[in-house]
């Protein structure tokens, strides 16, 4: 294939890509392909690597109302709303759900999840289910899962060993949840272990870090010290991290230059951060997002995830990675256009990077994924939510999108309106 006319995130308009065995084999202006060979024409619009989401939960995704609804709208309702629907689940019902929650995902030009999944169920139902969908949707999206024990490997009986089976059979990635275990200490401790499991196999971590309202919820702290011991360095994610909305700026002055020292990754979630944390709150009420700006400066890698599709703990969502963007965008105070730039990056690159993927991007040799959006810049494809246009996989269209257009009649003429910016 040959895309023609495309315009790139970093700001270079009018380039072509060749395709070749499913890989970019040339980009630049005035390319020309083989006679008969198929060409799409991008008009000018943006031209994207895919979008990545960071940090999901595939398998209670689309069970909202099961098998009641979160009344208060808390996480540890939601929590405790999960372990009354684990007894009631099937793997059909959760294979069926995530393939559809995946068709929601490649059409929104997301091509890429790393999704946690909860192995305190000692059926490993949950686990079953995602490994066969992992499987069934290569083609199309890479889906990488991560070992996540939901009540606490230290507060559930059996949990670190279930942990451990779901890693023998083939779970990318080693989680957890030290805010949730029963004392500071037995979070500390989790941390401990789960790293030296990585470690010993070779894996990445991710953990749920501190999500929490709580100013001396510093989990994140213990993290970045035992991904320095252990040489885990660029391979550890701490997901949430709430409590640094709430700590004082003394602490996260000390604390954000160990995360970055380490090279750990950071995963916000605007959507949900904001919607689960400040709950005791009155007014004024907490936004409950990471410091996002403040860690960027830092050079720490931060991207931005979906974590909830209509489940236990969110009611809402479709798989669009640009209103995520679009809520941290806001919720962050990130107006500047670097920033809004960088908040365009946190839904592709540095999630990307999060996930280790390879031949990832818009450059020579890598793989010919992308997605052609209606905006002529990452900027404005945030602000409009932009069309996509069509997505491609390996160099082939998988989705397609028709423009977002509409017609008026209130001046005694038909006419179009055009949302993006004058061309």
């Amino acid at each position: 294939m040959l895309i023609r006319n495309a315009t790139l995130p970093d700001g270079r308009s009018g380039i072509d890509l060749l395709v070749r065995d499913g890989r970019f084999a040339a980009i630049g202006p005035g390319l020309h392909g083989a006679e008969n060979e198929p060409e799409l024409d991008a008009g000018g619009w943006l031209l994207s690597p895919p979008f990545v989401d960071a940090h999901f939960h595939m398998d209670a995704t689309l069970s909202y109302g099961l098998p009641r609804i979160n009344a208060s709208g808390t996480l540890l309702e939601g929590i405790a709303l999960w372990g009354e629907l684990k007894p009631l689940l099937t793997q059909e019902a959760l294979v069926d759900r995530a393939l559809q929650y995946c068709d929601w995902a490649v059409a929104r030009g997301l091509l890429a999840i790393r999704t946690h999944v909860d192995v305190c169920d000692q059926r490993l139902l949950a686990v079953e289910a995602l490994l066969q969908v992992r499987e069934r949707i290569k083609p199309w999206l890479d889906l990488q899962l991560v070992a996540f024990p939901q009540d606490g490997v230290l507060r559930t009986p059996h949990a670190l060993a279930t942990l451990e089976r779901a890693l023998d059979r083939g779970v990318d990635v080693v989680g957890g949840i030290p805010h949730f275990e029963r004392t500071m200490a037995d979070g500390a401790e989790s941390v401990r272990l789960l790293c030296e499991i990585a470690a010993r196999r070779a894996l990445p971590v991710d953990m749920h870090c501190d999500e929490s309202d709580d100013p001396l919820s510093r989990h994140i702290e213990t993290l970045a010290f035992h991904t320095q011991r252990l040489g885990l360095q660029g391979r550890v994610t701490g997901s949430h991290l709430t409590s640094m909305h709430s700590m004082d700026n003394y602490y996260a002055s000390k604390l954000i230059p160990l995360i970055a020292e380490a090279r750990v990754h950071a995963v916000a979630n605007p959507l949900i951060n904001i919607t689960l944390q400040g709950r005791h709150d009155s007014y004024p009420k907490r936004r409950g997002m990471t410091r996002v700006p403040e860690l960027m400066a830092a050079g720490v890698n931060v991207a931005f995830g979906h974590d909830c599709v209509m489940d236990p703990w969110y009611a809402l969502g479709s798989g669009d990675m640009l209103e995520v963007a679009q809520m941290g965008l806001h919720v962050a105070q990130m107006t500047s256009q670097a920033q809004m730039r960088a908040c365009f990056d946190a839904v592709t690159v540095n999630a990307a990077r999060v996930l280790g993927l390879e031949g990832y991007g818009l450059e020579v040799g890598c793989h010919a994924d992308a997605v052609l959006l209606q905006a002529r810049s990452p900027v404005e494809a945030i602000r409009l939510r932009a069309a996509r246009l069509a997505v491609l996989r390996r160099g082939e269209v998988i989705a397609r999108q028709a423009p977002a257009c509409a017609e008026l009649r209130v001046t005694g003429r038909p006419a179009q309106v055009d949302w993006t910016l004058a061309r």
